[in-house]
């Protein structure tokens, strides 16, 4: 800031001081403000940019600031007020968690704190009306708030006007001020003679007169265009006007043309410059409105006085009402003082309790609560005593025969008593607790229920697919097979190990416990892409048409079961159409999430892939069940009725939702919704391609975790035919064991995810922490754990897994024996 600055903001502040303090109704203002808040100390505060001073205080604490003292502005709340424009309330610095930490209350010891902008009505900021208290104060009001608003603004508007008339004084003196005043008055303004002859009359006065023109009056003694009766008092107004006072009176005098009215005429002298020759100048205002309201007024109060004389008969009757209100309400009222004392009770406490009125009053309820309802009791009625309302709160109370009721309770503190009302709610709480065990009992029922068809369906599925295993086994053990046949069984076995993982995979997905692997997807690069694929195996007669739009959308989702949802769904609407038909592939951006199936809309981005067919459609009463796992329409054998379950829980797990619209005759249309990312493709690597040749082990070292003493033997033996050397763990605190603080020369750990006590995940991230190079690859079929939070960032194989897959992914994560951290050990 600039020195000049710097002086004209002293100077302006000082004539601000003054101005505020030459206003008169600032200390009345100060004084209400400290009576209504409870608080010492209230100040009127000039705040500029660099400046806090003190226009006008009132301090009963102390605090020691006199007007036109300052404070540091950068120290005080009221610097942040003026950036902000808007009022801080404080009852409690402790207990305020925008202010607790604020260093302004330790500085100048105060714990309650008012402030409210005083703004000037050009939009200016002022400076603050504020008030402080070193003791909690109950401000947060909106009574206590709206009077400070209100004074605020009533210094505000002084502030301004007195700003005003400084420089107006300065324009009165001048003619053109005088001509301006004399069109702008809505009163009719006249120049009289010493004796009382009209010599002037503003335009306004000829036109509410009703004249014809003004010399029409020039040179007429005012008076006499006033009835007879009414002319005596004009004469006395004008002679006691020239005789040098200023004269007012009122009276009734007709228009030109005959409308009544009323006028107020008011007399003043003044002098001539240079002449000194006396004049005198009239201002005649109409109150024709204002007498007649007041006749209406001496009307009403008539009218009133005779109210008055039957209000007592009122006032009886309405005691009666209340004291009748009092005595047969089924709710239990009440008065106590602020300690909770009973003053006066009705008789429902003796119908509900049993207990008579002389029991209760002069007694606090603590004797006939229930003890684990006391603490919470005695909190409410302290918070009742501290002026705030109860609208809802529950306890219990003991009846005369040693029973409790439950009571509902809703109260005000009015002038230091607590006016209570409680309802019994007993029977109302006990049939809600009876309703809640019939709907739990119900829920239970519906998940035996669910759970035995699910049951059903997988003991059915999994029954197929053993059969085929232990028929292909007994075949295989019979002597002299030959070869074609031992391929074809050993064939059979592989590919159904296949299909019963392909089958838990579908029945994780529905239930939403897949470990799912999200990456940042284009979802119109993947559609398309599916698109492509779906044209080899919908046949021909089957037209498959994308519409994509022109710009990116990126979801974050697993991309292999973003393509199986897509093929499960195309797959079942190209067999809806029997051969033949168009399937449509659409994608929608941006767009929200509609309710479905009952539940709520949420709002967008998603990504909304559609999949349309023309084909036979879905009958109304089985759109409700095409989700449920094993739920299919199609003939026995063709299908599981699992794709669509797999849709459900990607969608589900991937944040989204899957909806289906559907009318015999006309096609379904299946949109599967997922949450937009903003993002970019990442290049990804090429996927090693089937049958190339997995790596072998050469002699690195493998620590095999294991509780299962099958699973673990197996897969040492599999990773020993590969060239590996083994450890077995039976489970991962002895894998810590063997392990040591140094890795103990192996080169990799390989470690099922579910054990009991501690399981794989934890294990692997005990081992990132101790030992950051030793890789670590975990084999689940399921874990909770990954299905919820992910990978972790560790490989994973999924069970079941074959010796190819094991060796492939052991030997991209093994490292070579030239680049091995810790040296080998003979086990």
């Amino acid at each position: 800031m600039s020195t000049l600055a710097r002086v004209g903001s002293a100077h302006d502040c000082q004539a601000d001081i003054d101005l505020v303090g030459s206003i008169e109704a600032v200390p009345i203002i100060l004084d209400v403000a400290c009576r209504v808040t409870g608080m010492g100390f209230a100040a009127v505060a000039r705040v500029t940019e660099d400046r806090w001073i003190a226009c006008r205080v009132k301090d009963d604490i102390a605090f020691g600031l006199e007007p036109g003292g300052e404070l540091e502005v950068a120290s005080t709340i009221c610097h942040e007020i003026r950036q902000s424009r808007t009022s801080v309330v404080i009852e409690n610095v402790a207990e305020d968690a925008a202010y607790c930490d604020h260093p302004t209350p330790a500085r100048y010891g105060f714990q309650s704190y008012v402030s409210m902008p005083i703004v000037l009505p050009d939009g200016t900021f002022f400076g603050t009306l504020c008030a402080i208290d070193p003791k909690p104060a109950s401000v947060d009001r909106p009574e206590v708030i709206g009077t400070f608003r209100m004074f605020a603004d009533l210094i505000a508007f002084q502030v301004d006007a007195r700003r005003r008339n400084a420089s107006a004084n300065e324009a009165i003196r001048s003619e053109a001020f005088v001509r301006g005043i004399l069109a702008a008055s809505p009163d009719c303004v006249k120049v009289l003679s010493a004796e009382g002859r009209l010599e002037y009359m503003n335009e306004r006065g000829v036109a509410i007169s009703q004249l014809g023109s003004l010399e029409d009056v020039l040179g007429q003694q005012f008076a006499d265009r006033w009835p007879e009766d009414e002319r005596t008092k004009i004469r006395d107004a004008v002679r006691r006007a020239a005789a040098g006072e200023i004269a007012r009176t009122e009276g009734f005098c007709p228009t030109a043309k005959g409308e009544p009215r009323w006028w107020e005429a008011s007399f003043a002298p003044f002098r001539l410059e240079g002449t000194g020759e006396l004049k005198l100048v009239g201002v005649s205002r109409d109150i024709s409105e204002r007498v007649k309201a007041e006749e209406e007024r001496r009307a009403s109060a008539a009218a009133l006085e005779a109210l008055n004389a039957t209000l007592a008969d009122h006032v009886e009757t309405r005691t009666q009402e209340r004291d009748r209100i009092w005595q047969v309400s089924h709710d239990m009222l009440g008065v106590a003082d602020g300690n909770g004392m009973w003053l006066s009770i009705n008789p429902a406490w003796t119908t509900i309790l049993g207990w008579k009125s002389g029991e209760v009053i002069g007694r606090t309820s603590e004797w006939l609560e229930h003890p684990d309802d006391r603490e919470a009791t005695r909190a409410e009625v302290g918070r009742l005593a501290a002026g705030h309302s109860t609208l809802a709160f529950e306890n219990r109370f003991r009846t005369r025969d040693g029973d409790y009721r439950t009571l509902s309770w809703r109260a005000v503190p009015v002038e230091g008593l607590l006016y209570c009302v409680a309802r019994d709610v007993t029977d109302q709480r006990e049939r809600a607790v009876q309703l809640e065990h019939a709907e739990e009992a119900l829920r239970q029922s519906q998940k035996l229920e669910a759970v035995g068809q699910l049951t059903g369906g997988v003991a059915h599925d999994f029954n197929n697919l053993l059969t085929i295993i232990r028929s292909s086994v007994d075949f295989l053990r019979r002597p002299n097979l030959p070869e074609e046949r031992r391929n074809r069984y050993m064939d059979a076995v592989s590919d159904t190990v296949d299909r019963a993982a392909k089958l838990t995979g579908q029945l994780l997905a529905f239930a939403r416990r897949q470990t799912l692997k999200p990456e940042i997807l284009e979802v119109g690069a993947q559609l398309q892409a599916v698109a492509d694929m779906l044209d080899t195996i919908t046949g021909a007669r089957i037209r498959v048409v994308t519409e994509v739009p022109d710009g990116p959308c990126f979801v974050r989702a697993d991309l292999s079961q973003f393509e199986t949802a897509l093929i499960n769904m195309a797959v079942n609407a190209r067999d809806a159409m029997d051969g033949e038909g168009t399937l449509t592939l659409r994608l929608a951006c941006a767009g929200g999430l509609p309710p479905i199936r009952g539940h709520a809309a949420a709002p967008g981005p998603f990504a909304a892939v559609s999949i349309m067919d023309t084909g036979s459609g879905i009958a109304a009463e089985q759109i409700g069940r095409i989700f449920e796992p094993f739920f299919t329409t199609k003939p026995v054998g063709q299908g599981t009725g699992l794709g669509l379950s797999q849709v459900f829980g990607f969608a589900k797990q991937s944040g989204g939702d899957v909806d289906v619209e559907s009318e015999p005759g006309r096609g379904t249309t299946f949109t599967l919704y997922l949450p937009e990312v903003e993002g970019v493709i990442r290049d990804e690597p090429a996927a090693a391609r089937d049958g190339e040749a997995f790596p072998t082990g050469d002699g690195q070292c493998v620590l095999v975790v294991e509780d299962n003493v099958e699973v673990g033997r197996f897969a040492t033996q599999i990773l020993e035919d590969f060239g590996y050397r083994t450890t077995w763990a039976p489970n991962a605190e002895k894998a810590l064991e063997k392990l040591g603080s140094d890795g103990a020369g192996f080169d990799a750990v390989f470690s099922d995810v579910v054990m009991p006590g501690m399981g794989g995940i934890e294990l692997a991230k005990i081992l990132q922490r101790r030992l950051p190079d030793l890789p670590v690859l975990l084999a689940s079929g399921y874990s909770h754990v990954l299905a919820q939070d992910g990978l972790h960032g560790f490989e994973l194989l999924h069970k079941p897994y074959s010796a190819d897959q094991l060796g492939r992914i052991l030997g991209k994560v093994a490292p070579s024996p030239e680049r091995r951290r810790f040296p080998s050990e003979s086990r």
